[in-house]
């Protein structure tokens, strides 16, 4: 939609790819980091524990199983599940915040926590250390597109995933700053912190902390909980990323990964696709962990470079002004590609039902005579990226809007400049950072998957001919 009209397919085309393998990328990093803190709190309570990769991998692989019980077997629970999750994440963030202030003997100074810096990656300076060890901090807030990739199962989704990002980056950027200082001034000893047998600083964070094992293990048991609630939220959203870029014919085998189960609603292969590429990435880390530490970069690169090409067009046609006043009338969006057949005109979701529960009426025809197995193509629907732009229900105005906008594009430049820096120095072959290859290799693969097939069937993303009525009223593009 924003990019200029030559460039609009081949646009969205990359983003799609970028961001796919981007969700399936955090998918292996989430799980593993859930598997291996198991192994963490089984070396704090069996001492004589040998860690071993390996475990580590068959560990994750149990988290990825839990993730597709919840998202494939009872997803109906999903919500119930969320909001209980949100709430168990906040009293367990008390908990475990008081725990630490009372119980840990002696709390750090304030120079400790606010003056003194740490120059472990010996870089020339100390401006630099911090700019590459930015990173860590930047890896905590990829995904807040989270909650766009749930839209078509959001009711008014135009206000209510604005004000979700806006209020999930605030909760847990606030209560994430308030647990780091807590941590700092709990800190103690730094090198037999980073040294931890447990491969997991904060748990041995606890254990100097509580002074016992029972006391440690279960605050590590809330962190490992959330981890792996969270792994069951990134699931979700790698699945209707890949299953909404399979509905438009960006991926191979999009026939199969645009499929909705009827009984569930959800796309049960899409989601069996990403977590199953997800466990096949976490072998890597069985023979080593820098390689698969490359692999999963993506995260940050593919992320951020997902953001930063629709915010950059976003601030041109701001700058430029091409984009029309709130509630501009203008003529609906005309379908394009084939026209419907009898069966696809009583079908929604550009011929795959909309994953999770419906907003319309469950007795619907569209709904009462969906057909999972219908191929996308043949469904009636429009292609978004011919649409006009129009300012939807939530935007920052005038030049309040601009300012955010061109420093949101300074912000992600800078991130993905520092990505693809070696942790440390001297640098060699196992600790390089090969982010740039992979990133490289996900550009390369989807080009060839263009010019083999997807340049004869991916049109851009498009929408449902009843959903392009609807949005000929000015919500987001009329």
């Amino acid at each position: 939609m924003l990019a200029p009209p030559r460039w609009k397919t081949v646009c969205s085309y990359v983003i799609g790819w970028l961001t796919s393998l981007a969700w399936v990328a955090t998918v292996a990093t989430e799980t593993l980091f859930a598997g291996t803190m198991i192994q963490g709190i089984i070396t704090l309570d069996y001492p004589d524990y040998e860690m071993h990769r390996w475990h580590g991998t068959l560990l994750t692989w149990c988290v990825i199983c839990g993730c597709i019980f919840v998202n494939v077997v009872i997803p109906a629970w999903l919500p119930r599940f969320e909001v209980f999750i949100l709430v168990f994440h906040i009293a367990g963030f008390f908990a475990i915040l008081i725990t630490l202030l009372v119980m840990t003997p002696e709390l750090g100074s304030n120079a400790s926590v606010w003056l003194t810096s740490l120059n472990e990656g010996g870089w020339p300076t100390q401006g630099v250390s911090y700019c590459v060890g930015f990173l860590g901090n930047v890896a905590t807030f990829v995904g807040a597109d989270a909650s766009v990739h749930l839209a078509e199962e959001v009711s008014n989704a135009a206000v209510n995933i604005p004000k979700a990002i806006i209020g999930a980056m605030l909760i847990n950027g606030s209560v994430g700053f308030a647990m780091m200082v807590t941590i700092l001034y709990c800190l103690g000893d730094v090198e037999s912190v980073l040294n931890s047998k447990t491969a997991f600083p904060f748990i041995q964070i606890f254990f100097n902390s509580v002074g016992n094992v029972a006391g440690a293990t279960v605050m590590a048991a809330v962190v490992l909980a959330l981890t792996w609630a969270c792994s069951i939220g990134i699931t979700t959203t790698a699945s209707r990323m890949t299953w909404s870029f399979a509905r438009d014919n960006g991926l191979p085998m999009s026939r199969y990964l645009s499929r909705v189960s009827p009984r569930t609603k959800v796309p049960v292969w899409a989601a069996l696709a990403v977590t199953g590429i997800a466990a096949l990435l976490t072998l890597i880390y069985v023979g080593s962990e820098t390689a698969f530490n490359d692999v999963i970069s993506l995260t940050i690169t593919g992320f951020y470079g997902s953001y930063l090409v629709p915010a950059a067009f976003l601030l041109h046609h701001r700058i430029k002004g091409n984009i029309l006043p709130r509630g501009t009338e203008i003529d609906p969006i005309q379908p394009t590609g084939p026209k419907p057949t009898k069966s696809s005109s009583k079908i929604t979701g550009g011929g795959s039902q909309t994953p999770g529960p419906s907003k319309h009426n469950s007795s619907s025809p569209a709904l009462a005579h969906h057909d999972s197995d219908q191929d996308s193509s043949s469904s009636s629907a429009a292609n978004v990226i011919n649409a006009r732009l129009v300012w939807g229900p939530f935007r920052l105005p005038g030049l309040l809007g601009t300012i955010n906008n061109l420093y949101a594009c300074c912000y992600m430049v800078f991130v993905i400049f520092w990505s693809v820096w070696p942790p440390a120095t001297p640098v060699t072959a196992a600790t390089m950072n090969y982010s740039v290859v992979v990133t490289g290799g996900v550009m390369l693969l989807s080009a060839v998957w263009y010019y083999v097939r997807a340049k004869d069937v991916y049109k851009g993303p498009l929408i449902d001919s009843e959903v392009a009525e609807v949005m000929r009223t000015g919500s987001v593009a009329g």
